[in-house]
């Protein structure tokens, strides 16, 4: 009788497989399985038969972030697999492509939902990183008491704060920013959950970063505000997949050991212009 002694492989859970998720996919998914996750199933097989003709080991759920019983579904199915040593929530939509009410629900609870979930099944050891947003740092930070509702809310009644109804957001664009300070808040508190496993979550707040979901942004109704941007930040440029991918692998290695419930903004510089006063919100 023979026994296999080789090392159960460990899982790599990756939401929203898009420019982004599939960058940090790359970085982190040598030797380990990367269970891919999207809403739109069709996208996910696509990034799974990329990812494995270049030599990746892979699975796919179709999973919709914003429905509890999927993001469940999703981490008992991950768990079942292995060892989860590592979560990135890339998963999102944009002030162009959604409503307030999609915007809330896939941006803001649908991320809620990620960090409760994998908090329950993340190895010890593991780490998570949740992609974020410069936005969630143009209008922050929000009145202390609506900074500790965003953080500290029990996740089913997120949506039912005042401030977070569609016609006190006013726009999609107030929503999305509202949704990834909303991120960053909740990685600082999940941090404390996931801490009690042994594990860590950061988030990553990337500015402009070219994929054809900030296409849309760039050829939409915000596009002189966007060119206003590249014009006057630090790097004079937006930026690209793989240099969020190279942040997101260090938050999520070894070297990053001592670093848990913090948000890295890598914007090249748009932050600091507008707290400078010299780019205006749009």
């Amino acid at each position: 009788m023979s026994t296999d002694n080789r090392p159960a492989k460990e899982i790599v859970v990756v939401i929203g497989p898009g420019s982004i998720g599939l960058a940090i996919a790359r970085r982190v998914g040598t030797g380990r399985i990367l269970l891919l996750a999207a809403h739109d199933e069709k996208a996910s097989q696509a990034a799974a038969e990329q990812l494995h003709g270049e030599g990746y080991d892979v699975a796919v759920q179709a999973t919709d972030i914003s429905d509890l019983a999927q993001v469940e579904a999703l981490a008992a199915t991950a768990a079942g697999m292995g060892a989860v040593t590592q979560v990135i929530q890339a998963a999102g939509v944009s002030p162009t492509q959604a409503t307030i009410e999609r915007l809330l629900h896939v941006d803001l609870l649908g991320t809620a939902y990620v960090l409760d979930a994998f908090a329950q099944v993340i190895a010890p050891g593991g780490a998570g990183i949740v992609v974020a947003s410069m936005a969630g740092h143009r209008e922050s930070p929000y009145a202390p008491e609506i900074e500790h509702a965003l953080a500290t809310t029990e996740t089913s009644q997120l949506l039912a704060l005042p401030f977070l109804q569609p016609e006190q957001l006013g726009s999609s664009v107030h929503a999305y920013a509202m949704s990834k300070r909303a991120n960053s808040l909740r990685v600082q508190t999940a941090a404390a959950a996931w801490g009690k496993r042994g594990a860590r979550v950061n988030a990553v707040s990337p500015g402009v970063i070219i994929t054809p979901l900030a296409l849309d942004e760039l050829s939409g109704p915000r596009r002189e505000w966007f060119d206003k941007v590249r014009e006057t930040s630090a790097a004079k440029r937006f930026g690209t997949s793989e240099e969020v991918a190279a942040a997101a692998a260090f938050l999520l290695g070894r070297d990053a050991g001592f670093i848990t419930g913090a948000d890295l903004l890598m914007d090249g510089g748009v932050t600091a212009a507008l707290r400078a006063g010299e780019l205006t919100t749009p």
